[in-house]
């Protein structure tokens, strides 16, 4: 951490800039969840006295919105001190004069915890998975293991060409769950046959027609190319749709994926699934 009177001898731009990425840091410290080497470790204050003077620092930016100076001065006086809070409208406020807006993968999401305990024994539905083919985006290879966890998912597995998981924004977007569920990355011949497998692609049944089964694998696939041929084979159990009725008609892989997941799973918790 850079002590706060250094940082009124950098120019507006690159003063900026350090603290943004400070209030990054000092929100991922304050989260639990600080990246190795990053944690708090300035020795001539405590972290919430270092908080605030870096707050008053961007308080002093003439480009900084009336609003936005209310919220901060607002969170100063409060107490007890929501540390946490300070820091995500200080940094989104710096980033928006910047003209740099956080991406997904750019965001500070903790663990979620039940009674101060991380939870360490995921629920799921036995027999449910999801097999990722060709994703290359890595922010949707996150995006699916996200929702995967989410959802319910017993398992993912991916595609021997899908982006490898442990690419840095896969992480980011994924908020922990890669690491979670963890993967297989297997061939469409390899995905296990115990359990009926369908394919999410367009020209198939209806998402509300669609007759789910109890266990299966969804295979999904890239945006540019949609599911291979392989894979629309493989998926003896048949295809299903998601209506839509837009100029574009077209849903990101992510969003299709929770849209799937959702029918999926109301249909498992209502008995509308068939049985194997």
């Amino acid at each position: 951490m850079i002590a706060p009177e250094k940082l009124f001898q950098l120019g507006a731009g690159q003063k900026r800039r350090k603290l943004a990425l400070t209030f990054g840091e000092l929100e991922r410290d304050i989260a639990g969840i600080a990246e190795k080497g990053f944690s708090y470790d300035f020795p001539l204050m405590t972290r919430e006295e270092y908080t605030k003077a870096v707050t008053r620092i961007v308080l002093q930016d003439p480009k900084l919105p009336a609003e936005s100076a209310c919220e901060l001065e607002e969170l100063l006086e409060t107490e007890p001190f929501d540390e946490r809070r300070c820091c995500n409208k200080a940094r989104n406020a710096l980033l928006a004069i910047l003209g740099t807006f956080p991406a997904e993968w750019d965001l500070v999401i903790a663990p979620h915890n039940i009674e101060g305990k991380t939870v360490e024994k995921r629920n799921f539905f036995p027999g449910v998975s999801v097999y990722a083919e060709d994703i290359r985006s890595p922010f949707n290879v996150g995006s699916i293991f996200r929702t995967a966890e989410a959802m319910g998912c017993e398992s993912v597995f991916i595609s021997p060409q899908c982006t490898d998981p442990s690419q840095p924004k896969a992480l980011r977007s994924a908020m922990g769950c890669i690491e979670t569920m963890g993967y297989t990355r297997c061939s469409l011949d390899q995905i296990p046959s115990e359990n009926p497998v369908f394919v999410l692609e367009t020209g198939g049944t209806p998402l509300g027609d669609f007759v789910f089964p109890e266990r299966g694998v969804v295979i999904i696939g890239s945006e540019e190319l949609g599911v291979s041929p392989e894979a629309l084979s493989r998926a003896t159990y048949g295809r299903v749709t998601i209506p839509m009725t837009g100029l574009k008609a077209s849903l990101n892989v992510g969003v299709a994926f929770g849209i799937l997941m959702q029918a999926w799973t109301d249909a498992i918790r209502c008995g509308r699934t068939k049985k194997d």
